[in-house]
């Protein structure tokens, strides 16, 4: 059996996503080293990775990260007010959710947590 143990986001600059990641997420860096930075996303979680690489769209895909929310509309605030940048928003008949991109173009989304 397997679990998902990291979430790794490519980037040529790790600084600026790990101010960005560190503060949306409030959490901090558990352990920095070879192009890595692992940061905690709480007790029985997966880990988030940011992995320097010189072009991180060159022969790899960068990740797609799904969040909920229970007040969308703070939780997309702040990730603008961070240095996000609101992309697009769907909706799928009552469900709906805004895609954000992090400050190195990355996109995620926010959804609304019906629990």
């Amino acid at each position: 059996m397997v679990k998902l143990s990291s979430i790794v986001i490519n980037t040529a600059n790790p600084a600026k996503l790990l101010t960005f990641w560190t503060a949306f997420l409030d959490t901090e860096v558990l352990a920095s080293g070879s192009g890595f930075h692992w940061l905690s996303l709480g007790e029985g979680q997966p880990r988030l990775a940011i992995q320097e690489v010189p072009d991180p769209t060159e022969g790899r895909r960068r990740l797609h990260l799904d969040f909920a929310a229970g007040d969308l509309v703070a939780e997309v605030a702040r990730a603008v007010s961070l240095g996000a940048s609101r992309v697009a928003e769907h909706s799928i008949e009552d469900f709906s959710w805004i895609v954000l991109a992090d400050p190195d173009g990355n996109e995620f989304c926010i959804a609304p947590d019906h629990g």
